[in-house]
């Protein structure tokens, strides 16, 4: 039998720009795009919001990882990862340390920050209480994350999978 055809790599670093299809077809491809939507919904809603405290770090731990996973999106859809330097040539192992470190990590950490503001201001959802209350907004944000980070691991063991077979592409 003739042997499979090699995986598809990136397009050329100097070609024109294209959308790897493959990329956004593929579960990491997939999983990127439900991080993105819910660390936007996260920083949305605590931003929207009065905060103060720890919920400064959680912010800033959720408005990071989503930059950071933004650009890998775009990176890695347009196939542009061989651009950037030292952490091109080791793409899977970027992805996989992100996902795990970072994303994993951090949104953990800011959501296990916003589930103490929500359990701290359970009171205020009392009916009568006329005071604005923050519970819901605090609440969300905690769901949010704690599904994002459930993606970050997901994108993560995935990498590791790839990274244990031996392959070296994200798709």
């Amino acid at each position: 039998p003739a042997a499979p055809p090699p995986p598809p790599g990136p397009p050329s670093a100097r070609g024109s720009l294209s959308f790897h299809r493959a990329y956004l077809r593929s579960p990491l491809g997939l999983l990127r795009l439900g991080q993105l939507a819910l660390g936007a919904a996260f920083w949305v809603t605590v931003a929207a919001h009065k905060y103060e405290g720890a919920a400064h770090f959680a912010l800033f731990a959720a408005v990071l990882v989503w930059l950071l996973t933004l650009a890998l999106f775009g990176l890695s859809l347009l196939g542009r990862w061989a651009l950037v330097p030292w952490l091109g040539s080791r793409w899977l192992l970027t992805n996989l340390v992100h996902d795990l470190a970072l994303g994993v990590g951090l949104y953990a950490a800011a959501t296990g920050i916003m589930g103490y503001k929500a359990g701290r201001k359970s009171y205020c959802n009392l009916p009568g209480y006329s005071q604005h209350c923050l519970y819901g907004a605090y609440l969300s944000a905690s769901v949010c994350g704690g599904i994002a980070a459930c993606l970050y691991l997901f994108s993560g063991l995935y990498c590791l999978s790839r990274r244990c077979r031996d392959q070296r592409d994200i798709i």
